[in-house]
């Protein structure tokens, strides 16, 4: 059964969140702070990049990549590279 999966970091004063939707061709969006700052309709197996910038001064630029496995059917993987160090985001699960 697909499902939604949640992804988040805090860094600084700023939140970073994934969304991937369900199955392997469900949107991605990515969020600063709660805002919708780039969206993806649809991504397939490998790896999705996305790219924002925290809205500091000077605003510092993100990278996140969504990992979806090309073999087998587990829940894709999620990682954030800022300021050059590249960080695992953990799953956030929501209570139903």
């Amino acid at each position: 059964m697909s499902r939604n999966h949640h992804f988040h970091l805090d860094r600084g004063d700023h939140s970073i969140t994934v969304n991937v939707g369900p199955g392997r061709t469900g949107g991605i969006e990515l969020l600063v702070d709660g805002k919708v700052i780039e969206y993806r309709r649809e991504h397939g197996t490998g790896t999705t990049v996305l790219n924002g910038q925290l809205p500091d001064d000077p605003a510092r630029a993100f990278v996140v990549r969504v990992h979806q496995p090309h073999l087998v059917r587990v829940k894709p993987g999620c990682t954030l590279e800022l300021d050059g160090v590249e960080l695992p985001m953990p799953e956030r699960y929501t209570a139903f």
